[in-house]
C-alpha cells in the first residue's frame, strides 16, 4: 500500500445528516399513479433499470422519507444477490428503494463513485460473503454494511484512479445504450413489417409504403380474414416451428467438451449474457445440456416474464435445460426467428402461460408454438439481411464491453492496492486501443 494511503470504514465516509438506511418495508399493494421505488432485480451490473418500476402509495412512500433518492447516492443490494451497487442518477430524485437495498449517502468530497468501485475490490467482496446471512437467502446487516474497509488514497491519486476506471466505464455505458437503440430500430422494423403491416395498408390506401421499389413489390396491396384478424393476402398464419427447429443438439456425457461455458437463465436478461461460467465437465451443473451455436435464439421458459433470452453470436457455448433453444431452419431466418419469439407481447403470453407455483415454468413446445404471421420466404429474408447488420453490431459492442469490463476488473485491485500507478494502467488502456 503507498505510504500516504489508508483504509477507513464505510460509516466514516457518510454524510451525517443522513446515514446508512434501508428502504421501505411493506409496500403495499403496487399502485399506478404512484411514488416509483428501485427493487433489487433493478440493479444489475452497476446501473439501474427504470423501465418497469414498481410504485407505492405516496402515504406509504411518505414514512420513509429518510431513503427518499435526491440523485447521487449510492445503493447497495442486501438481499438476494447481494453485492450490487449503482450511482443513483439525479434523474431519480424523488423515488424510494425497497427495503432489500442500503441506501448510502456518500460525502460529496469522497464521491458515490469512489466508493463503488471500492466496494468492487475482491478483498471487500470477500468481507461481504463472509458477513452474508443465509438462514432463508443471503442477507447483509446495515450493521456490516457500515464497517465495510474502504481505501484511501490522497485526493489527486483517487481523481487519476476513479478517471482511469470511470472512462472503461462510460465506454460500457455508451456501448449499451447504443444496443438499446439497435435493437429498438430492428423491433421498430419488425412491428412495421409483420404485425401492423404498414407497407401492406399504405399500398392498400394508394399510398407510397416509403420504400424501395424491390422491396415495396415484396409485400401485397390488399388484406385477407385469418384466425388472427386481417393479415396480408397471400400471407399465412403460422407458428415458430415455420422458421426454428426446437432443442436440435444436447450434449451427452460421451460428447461433452473438454470445457463447458455455461449459459445460465440467471446470467440472460433482456437479450444480454452477462456472464457466462466455464466448468470442467464433471464440474458441470447436470442442467448444462443444451448445444447454443450463433445464430440460435435462447428463450427461458422458468419464469419466462423475467426476460430471460438472447440472440447467440458466438461458438462454444452450452446452455441450461431451462431454455428453449430455436435454431433457424434457414441462416436468413436467424433475426426473424430471434424478433418474432422474443417480442414483447409474445414474452407476456408466455409468462401468463407459466404455471407451477414457486418457478412457474412453460414448456419448450408451448414456445415453439408460438403463433406468428408468416410472410413470403423473400420478405423474410429481406428483413433479416436489414436487421443483421443492426444485431450484429449489438454482438460487437457486447464483446468489447466484456473485454473492457474485464480490463476494468483486473485493473481495480492492483490500482487499489498502490501496486500499478495510474500512469502503466493507462498505457495498458491505450495499448488496447
Amino acid at each position: 500500500m503507498a505510504g500516504e494511503w489508508e483504509t477507513v470504514t464505510l460509516e466514516s465516509l457518510i454524510e451525517p445528516s443522513r446515514g446508512i438506511s434501508y428502504g421501505i418495508v411493506q409496500p403495499g399493494a403496487a399502485v399506478s399513479d404512484g411514488v416509483p421505488i428501485v427493487r433489487v432485480s433493478d440493479v444489475r451490473n452497476g446501473r439501474i433499470a427504470t423501465d418497469a418500476p414498481l410504485r407505492v402509495a405516496a402515504h406509504i412512500e411518505a414514512a420513509y422519507a429518510r431513503t427518499r433518492l435526491a440523485g447521487g447516492e449510492l445503493l447497495l443490494t442486501l438481499v438476494g444477490t447481494v453485492g450490487e451497487t449503482a450511482v443513483v442518477p439525479e434523474s431519480l430524485a424523488g423515488w424510494n428503494t425497497a427495503r432489500a437495498i442500503a441506501v448510502i449517502p456518500v460525502r460529496k468530497e469522497i464521491g458515490p463513485y469512489w466508493v463503488q468501485m471500492a466496494l468492487r475490490a475482491p478483498g471487500v467482496r470477500e468481507i461481504i460473503d463472509s458477513r452474508l446471512n443465509t438462514t432463508v437467502q443471503a442477507t447483509l446487516n446495515l450493521g456490516d454494511v457500515a464497517q465495510l474497509p474502504i481505501v484511501l488514497p490522497p485526493p489527486r491519486e483517487r481523481a487519476a484512479i476513479a478517471h482511469i476506471l470511470g472512462t472503461l466505464d462510460d465506454k460500457i455505458e455508451l456501448n449499451r445504450r447504443m444496443n438499446e437503440t439497435l435493437e429498438a430500430m430492428a423491433r421498430a422494423l419488425f412491428k412495421s413489417w409483420f404485425v401492423d403491416f404498414d407497407p401492406v395498408r399504405a399500398k392498400a390506401e394508394g399510398r407510397d409504403p416509403g420504400l424501395p421499389k424491390p422491396l415495396a413489390d415484396l409485400f401485397p396491396d390488399a388484406f385477407e380474414d385469418s384466425a388472427l384478424g386481417e393479415i396480408p393476402k397471400g400471407w399465412e398464419v403460422g407458428t415458430l416451428a415455420d422458421f426454428a427447429l426446437l432443442n436440435p443438439e444436447s450434449w451427452s456425457r460421451e460428447t461433452r467438451p473438454g470445457v463447458i461455458n455455461y449459459v445460465d437463465l440467471s446470467n440472460t436478461k433482456w437479450g444480454r449474457i452477462e456472464a457466462m461460467t466455464s466448468y470442467e465437465p464433471h464440474n458441470a451443473p447436470s442442467r448444462a445440456q443444451r448445444v447454443l451455436r450463433p445464430g440460435d435464439t435462447i428463450v427461458g421458459t422458468v419464469r419466462p416474464g423475467n426476460g430471460s433470452y438472447a440472440l447467440i453470436s458466438v461458438v462454444g457455448l452450452t446452455g441450461s435445460t431451462g431454455f428453449a433453444v430455436l435454431r433457424p431452419r434457414e441462416l436468413d431466418y436467424a433475426q426473424f426467428v430471434y424478433l418474432a419469439a422474443t417480442a414483447a407481447e409474445n414474452i407476456d403470453r408466455l409468462s401468463h402461460l407459466a404455471d407451477g407455483g414457486a418457478y412457474p415454468a412453460v414448456r419448450p413446445e408451448v414456445v415453439i408454438a408460438t403463433q406468428i404471421i408468416r410472410p413470403s420466404g423473400e420478405a423474410v429474408s429481406r428483413f433479416s439481411g436489414l436487421t443483421a447488420r443492426l444485431l450484429a453490431k449489438m454482438a460487437q459492442n457486447e464483446l468489447e464491453s466484456r473485454i473492457l469490463a474485464a480490463l476494468r476488473d483486473t485493473l481495480l485491485p492492483k490500482l487499489l492496492s498502490g501496486e500499478l500507478r495510474v500512469k502503466d494502467a493507462q498505457e495498458r488502456i491505450e495499448a488496447l486501443g
